[in-house]
């Protein structure tokens, strides 16, 4: 049985990939805030012969409290933001059929995944999509347009809960949340930083005795690298964010498998959201990393190599509905039946 058949195997493997990319993510974020502490630190015991004149990391400290602060704010505020920006309205007492279905399934797979059920939202677009939000189980929602319930029958609308569900219970929707405040701290701390370098002067040099040997050279490179980096966070810290957005979509859809145990029928619903050619309009950049298909249908999503590994905020469908038919393949003949052909 291959690890794309083995849904087990699958989530195992997505559940290592993220804690590798969060894990790498604090690291770049430790390095923004201390990088240029180091330097400072190496600077003034170049000029003071070894003797430690710099003492405390100021400015990790000052990055790291708005970091948190920020990071925070967007924490709490964050989910309500999405769906406000998508013009989402909450499904209250569903009126049509559709709508009702809607409300079944929800509560169908919250028990499924032996979770509270999440409050359910709607969005006018006709373009078929749907995305999970929240901070936990507890305030999570789960929206999609009005072009998905148009277009899936009942079975295929199970598969597409069942894998905004597995986001709710594998906890992405707090890792997402969470990662996208990151991302927002990062890009509003390089912006400032760099207008403090461009202002100010002597960095490293400062005045006093002349500095030179190893420890200077040393500040200045780690200075450089430092400034270079924060030039290129925002960049680098977006990336890392869609690499953690894609394993977890794959994790999802291993999820989503295993509370239907029909697999098929998500495979089937993803052939049908990717066969619709028009983008969801509703949905900006900021909100695409938590659609099941990418809202803003861009071609790098649907390729496969480095370029996409780096800029794509989902996998290629065609690799997804694939994994999701080998694991309905390797179901039906684990029951001893014949597969379809």
């Amino acid at each position: 049985m291959t690890a794309g058949a083995n849904l087990f195997e699958q989530q195992a493997r997505n559940r290592r990939l993220t804690v590798a990319w969060l894990a790498l993510f604090i690291l770049f974020f430790a390095w923004l805030g201390f990088g240029g502490d180091l330097a400072l630190y190496l600077a003034a015991a170049a000029r003071t012969e070894g003797q430690v004149a710099y003492r405390f990391p100021w400015i990790g400290v000052v990055i790291t409290t708005i970091a948190a602060i920020t990071a925070w704010v967007s924490w709490r505020k964050g989910p309500q933001q999405v769906l406000w920006s998508t013009g989402a309205r909450q499904l209250t007492a569903p009126q049509t059929f559709e709508e009702k279905q809607l409300d079944n399934v929800v509560e169908e797979m919250a028990v499924a995944a032996g979770l509270p059920k999440p409050k359910v939202y709607l969005i006018d677009d006709p373009d078929p999509n749907a995305f999970a939000t929240g901070r936990d189980a507890a305030t999570a929602c789960i929206a999609v347009t009005t072009g998905l319930l148009g277009c899936v029958n009942r079975e295929e609308l199970q598969g597409v809960v069942a894998h905004e569900m597995g986001h709710v219970r594998n906890l992405d929707v707090r890792l997402m949340t969470l990662i996208a405040s990151l991302v927002g701290v990062i890009v509003v701390l390089s912006n400032g930083m760099g207008r403090m370098l461009r202002g100010g002067g002597g960095f490293i040099g400062g005045r006093g005795r002349k500095a030179s040997g190893p420890l200077l050279l040393a500040a200045l490179v780690v200075f450089v690298l430092w400034v270079i980096t924060l030039i290129l966070a925002p960049f680098i810290s977006r990336i890392m964010a869609m690499a953690v957005s894609r394993d977890r979509e794959y994790l999802a859809d291993a999820t989503g498998a295993e509370l239907t145990r029909n697999p098929a029928a998500l495979a089937s619903a993803l052939q049908k959201i990717e066969t619709h050619e028009a983008p969801t309009t509703h949905i900006k950049e900021g909100a695409a990393h938590l659609c099941i298909a990418d809202p803003l249908g861009r071609d790098v999503n649907l390729r496969e190599g480095r370029l996409a590994d780096l800029l794509a905020t989902h996998p290629p469908m065609a690799m997804r509905i694939t994994r999701l038919k080998g694991m309905a393949f390797q179901q039906l003949k684990a029951a001893g039946q014949q597969p379809a052909t």
